[in-house]
């Protein structure tokens, strides 16, 4: 039986930390999960923030901190948040100045010093959708990106399937891939056919599963019956422990920002643009101009 508190070999890099972590998520304890997830959610942050903070943020004490860090096979907190300190100026100060902006502006609006405009309210949705997008810039793991266009491009039938705010990226994708000559199937799920839908899946097809906390139940459901018929999966999700990442082959991570509560899709879009259009140029697709568009 595994040990949730045994020492592993400290991780030197952010992004083997974060592997190892998703690799033995299921094993540890309630807080411990906690805690994995925010140090993902995070990593830009946890090279400044102290363990207080981190504690206050996951809603436990500071001694779980330390659990989680020695568990990972560090001696502390500190010697753990060394590790994201390379490169931190590079990551940080996007994301960071914004969500410092976004808090003074609510905080300003809600003791009544001012009033936000309509024009306030679409620049710091603007300005989130950008701070996201450099985000997935200095986060987009290349082996991983790789591996999806690899698996699009040798199937040669693609299943799409995603619910609720992720559907329009699902959509979009399945418009899209309508311009190769592969087989194309959308799971809208219209009158609960989902599960006729995918009797259609085939061994070595490829489903692209699209959801994000709290993850739609309908979506994983899909994928877990497409994978058990033998389908290869691609989940675009916002964790390496999130239960589509926990069946795929490959997981493209996007982690958009949100504004005022209202979460963006802008780099989630970006990613299935990113995703088509590397897709496209493996398969040397023609290029064929709309002619419509230009009168």
């Amino acid at each position: 039986m595994s040990k949730p508190d045994t020492p592993n070999p400290a991780a030197t890099s952010v992004e083997s930390l974060i592997r190892h972590i998703s690799g033995e998520y299921d094993v540890l304890s309630k807080q411990l999960k906690i805690i994995a997830r925010y140090v993902e959610r995070h990593k830009d942050h946890i090279g400044l923030d102290g363990i207080q903070e981190v504690a206050g943020q996951c809603g436990v004490q500071p001694s779980a901190v330390v659990r989680f860090a020695k568990h990972f096979g560090y001696s502390g907190y500190s010697e753990m948040q060394a590790i994201f300190r390379d490169g931190i100026s590079r990551q940080l100060a996007p994301s960071r100045t914004y969500k410092s902006r976004i808090r003074d502006i609510i905080a300003s609006s809600a003791d009544g010093s001012g009033n936000l405009s309509s024009t306030d309210i679409a620049s710091e949705f603007l300005a989130g959708s950008l701070a996201g997008m450099q985000e997935l810039t200095n986060s987009l793991h290349a082996p991983s990106f790789k591996k999806a266009v690899d698996l699009l491009a040798a199937s040669e039938c693609i299943w799409l399937a995603a619910s609720r705010r992720s559907f329009p990226i699902a959509a979009y994708l399945d418009y899209a891939l309508q311009h190769t000559d592969k087989r194309i199937g959308l799971v809208t799920g219209i009158g609960g056919t989902q599960q006729g839908q995918i009797r259609s899946v085939r061994k070595d097809d490829v489903m692209i599963a699209i959801s994000f906390a709290p993850y739609a139940e309908e979506t994983v459901s899909v994928a877990k019956l497409a994978v058990e018929r033998g389908a290869k999966l691609i989940a675009i999700t916002d964790s390496l422990m999130s239960p589509l990442a926990k069946l795929a082959q490959t997981s493209l991570i996007v982690q958009d920002n949100s504004t005022f509560g209202f979460r963006s899709l802008t780099s989630t879009m970006s990613m299935a643009q990113s995703l088509f259009i590397a897709l496209a140029y493996t398969l040397e697709l023609p290029y064929k101009s709309n002619m419509s568009d230009q009168k």
